[in-house]
């Protein structure tokens, strides 16, 4: 595999070219057509990624790729597939695929397709989970040149419709670590097996590990790796704050910061739409209704949001028509909103690549942004995780505190919201619930960060730098003598029994308390086994783990250790609908006379790539489409061949099936011309005309003498 690093321009025609405003792309050597899309985009000078990538892929070569997030990696793959496709070609199937992880990536990606295809015919459209299927079987049946979807549905598609993808030409896996991540590996799989060997595969990432066998396996054949900007995962523009607070402060916390970046950026012509990170779902629904509370205004997104809803959220906030966005870590990958100018990350990031990807959001495309997150005393460790990942050092005094008197005014707020709003007591306890559930299953941090969290023992008494002042000295003078103060009584000594005795045996004992406690405070008591651990570190020990290693294992997809911490024994359900799930797994044995678990195989079914998937892939539901839909066996050609013979659509809508050569069955159309609905309507009318002129006017029934 060759491989491209940073340090050199393996292309120095496109390096030539960007001394001259705009000719970047002219000396790629790309059409007319494309030139003009790009332009109308707004891109003037290739980013040093898109150098290095377009003129590979335009080569015809397999490529996998890795710059970090906001570097502009969704053009490098457009711009050649592009200039490969040329035009439309009406008759055949899909020529081109692009697979991404979500929804929200699908729909910004198809917007650029838009956008720098704009001046070219080829036709593209969307698949994904969440959508209307009918829809999705038209719009394959129009033979779009480009596909866009997400894994899932795709496969789904597939196998309904038995889709022969022999056509394709170019693939594109988009975040392909993520779609590994997700779960999505027998897709890709199935999706993989049905395509032709002689395809085009570009594999594009922002976060990519060394170990490249995950991705490899799907196809590729003799790719170029290409990583930029491997050492420096953020931007230099990036601006990374740290809050320190408690877990109950959080909330009053994001109302002073809210205040504060308000004050700062009061100037400005536009204010920087802000991103809010959470935990889980409550937590964005609770931090939503509180910013409106406050009069900022606001939407939310997550998974479990209805996608119409999603699509009008997104909408609103890339229009401007909200200042902030309240998320969870759906949004926190792909998702290309310019104006974003600020990230506040409300709980930690469980693992140092998805802080990568959550604070990417800003800082894009050479701009500056700011990050502050938002850090107690648990997330220290996972703090000091991120450092080593970052391979930066960690200072203490990158953390600061809310100044307490800012504290306590947006503290009383809260609680004068509480007292009048009934709802957001329990929206609170259902967000706490929530959260201890999420702690569960958030990984773990790695024991050495967590032994040196103990070993540092912060407490943080000054306020952060954006909040002006500091606290007064003699303030946090007194606040560290109060934490370090140990009175010498211990507690048999509050009531008077036994206060003869102890102190007694305090001044047996006192030289051995007082060289205990200042062991204590250089350096941690040696133990046996530290012993032997510091000799053999010393002189005999060669370390055998790489510079990297930190940062490789933070970029790790399916790392056997992260995967061995998940790994647990459930003996019993922790809800209810889970307790109901194991009895319902359970069923009598006769010759056992007790009830016993049974097997909870799923059923699958083997695709004609060879693949088994689920059975539930296959539902029936484009068979019942075409038949609601009189739709052929065969393609449909959406065009007019020469403008003098109707396509076989047009021929279905007159009430012919199968039009062509030999085929001249007619069959009786569901859709009418207007011609009959205006004959079928004045047949409605002399009707009526008719039966009115039968009955007698004026007349009743005759009376009965």
């Amino acid at each position: 595999m060759e491989s491209f690093e940073d340090t050199e321009d393996p292309f120095p025609i496109a390096k030539k070219s960007k001394k001259k405003q705009g000719d970047g792309f002219k000396g790629m050597g790309l059409s007319h057509s494309i030139l003009k899309g790009i332009q109308k985009r707004g891109y003037k000078v290739p980013t040093p990624i898109q150098r290095k990538t377009i003129p590979v892929a335009l080569q015809g070569r397999d490529m996998v790729a890795m710059a970090r997030t906001g570097s502009g990696k969704t053009a490098c793959f457009l711009i050649p597939l592009f200039e490969k496709l040329k035009g439309r070609v009406a008759k055949s199937g899909a020529r081109a695929m692009i697979l991404l992880p979500t929804r929200e990536l699908a729909l910004q990606t198809l917007g650029f397709i838009r956008d720098i295809g704009k001046f070219t015919d080829l036709k593209s459209c969307m698949i994904s989970g969440g959508d209307n299927m009918e829809s999705q079987f038209e719009a394959i049946h129009g033979h779009p040149d480009i596909i866009v979807a997400t894994p899932g549905r795709f496969v789904h598609l597939c196998v309904e419709m038995e889709l022969k993808l022999n056509e394709i030409e170019f693939v594109v896996f988009d975040e392909a670590d993520r779609l590994f991540e997700m779960g999505f590996g027998e897709q890709l799989k199935d999706i993989c097996a049905r395509l032709p060997k002689g395809r085009q595969t570009l594999l594009f990432s922002a976060t990519l590990p060394k170990s490249l066998v995950e991705f490899t396996r799907i196809g590729l054949s003799d790719p170029v790796l290409i990583r930029l900007d491997v050492e420096s995962k953020l931007s230099e523009k990036l601006e990374c704050n740290y809050i320190w607070c408690r877990q109950e402060e959080k909330t009053s916390v994001l109302l002073c910061l809210l205040r504060k970046l308000a004050e700062m950026h009061a100037n400005r012509y536009e204010k920087p739409q802000i991103i809010i990170f959470a935990a889980t779902r409550h937590h964005v629904e609770f931090i939503n209704t509180i910013l409106g509370l406050a009069n900022i205004t606001s939407t939310y997104l997550y998974s479990n949001l209805d996608p119409s809803a999603r699509k009008i959220s997104v909408g609103k906030f890339r229009n401007r028509l909200v200042q902030a966005l309240v998320v969870t870590d759906i949004a926190a990958r792909g998702i290309d909103i310019p104006e974003v100018g600020v990230v506040i990350n409300y709980h930690f990031p469980a693992t140092p690549k998805l802080f990568v990807h959550r604070v990417g959001r800003c800082a894009r495309a050479g701009k500056s942004g700011e990050a502050y997150t938002f850090t107690t005393k648990e997330d220290i460790p996972y703090l000091l995780d991120l450092h080593l990942f970052l391979g930066k050092p960690f200072d203490p005094s990158q953390l600061g505190r809310v100044p307490a008197d800012l504290l306590e005014e947006d503290q009383a707020l809260l609680l004068e919201w509480h007292r009048e709003k009934a709802d957001l007591e329990s929206m609170e306890n259902v967000c706490n619930n929530g959260y201890s559930k999420y702690l569960k299953s958030k990984p773990g941090a790695s024991n050495d960060s967590i032994k040196r969290s103990k070993q540092l023992a912060l407490s943080v008494n000054t306020s952060h730098p954006i909040f002006g002042t500091d606290i007064t000295k003699e303030g946090d003078d007194l606040l560290k003598r109060m934490k370090n103060y140990k009175p010498k009584a211990t507690i048999f000594e509050i009531s008077n029994f036994g206060v003869k005795e102890m102190k007694q045996k305090r001044s047996y004992h006192e030289g051995a308390i007082a060289s205990h406690r200042k062991r204590g405070q250089n350096e941690p008591i040696p133990t046996a086994k530290s012993k032997r651990i510091k000799l053999r570190a010393d002189d005999n020990y060669v370390p055998y783990l790489p510079e990297d290693h930190h940062s490789e294992f933070g970029l790790a997809v399916n790392n056997f250790e992260q995967a061995a911490r998940k790994v647990g024994m459930d003996v019993m359900g922790d809800e209810e609908k889970h307790i109901q799930l194991q009895d319902r797994m359970k069923k009598w044995d006769s010759r056992k006379k007790k009830m016993v678990g049974q097997k909870t195989t799923q059923k699958k079914i083997r695709t004609e790539s060879g693949v088994w998937i689920s059975a539930t892939y296959k539902t029936g539901k484009y068979k019942q489409w075409k038949d609601k839909s009189k739709a052929d066996e065969q393609d449909d050609d959406d065009e007019e061949e020469g403008g003098a013979r109707p396509d076989n659509r047009q021929l279905q809508i007159r009430g012919w099936k199968n039009a062509g050569p030999g085929k001249g069955k007619k069959v009786r159309s569901e859709l009418k011309r207007p011609e009959q609905i205006h004959k079928v309507r004045e047949k409605k009318l002399r009707a009526m005309e008719k039966s009115k002129k039968k009955k007698p006017k004026g007349k009743g029934k005759p009376r009965r003498k």
